[in-house]
């Protein structure tokens, strides 16, 4: 057994529709419904340029097959943060800015990276990874 790659994160909001709007302006992702039987009022699905869904939104009343109580728009529980490694970090720079967003850029200059820090707008902190960009 091995872990290949991230396969998703799930967002659970109370704000579906502009949570999707944020994900397609912000990292331009593109907005999909959910495979049935779900709705597309219960669930959205984020796709990158490969089609993979990376980000699955649902609304709180979607239903789950494990659920358990979520607070929508608090703190992310034990999840810190969702990193992305990206590119483009100049396009995202102006998205972000266009978008009003508060961030905090940081720099790890040993190893190229420089890092984005936003948050959507359920409260979850997104980490936009960029190396040698």
């Amino acid at each position: 057994m091995r872990v290949n790659r991230l396969d998703h994160v799930n967002i659970i909001t109370s704000q579906l529709d502009q949570t999707a709007q944020f994900y397609a302006a912000l990292l331009g992702l593109e907005r999909r419904d959910a495979p049935p039987p779900l709705t597309p009022d219960q669930a959205q699905w984020m796709h990158d340029d490969n089609g993979f869904a990376i980000l699955h939104l649902n609304s709180v009343d979607c239903p789950r097959s494990f659920d358990r109580a979520v607070e929508p728009g608090a703190a992310t529980g034990a999840i810190h943060h969702v990193a992305l490694a990206c590119t483009g970090l100049a396009d995202l720079i102006e998205r972000i800015e266009a978008m009003g967003l508060i961030h905090r850029i940081n720099t790890i200059a040993a190893i190229g990276l420089t890092q984005v820090f936003t948050t959507d707008p359920n409260a979850v902190l997104l980490e936009l990874n960029f190396f040698g960009d």
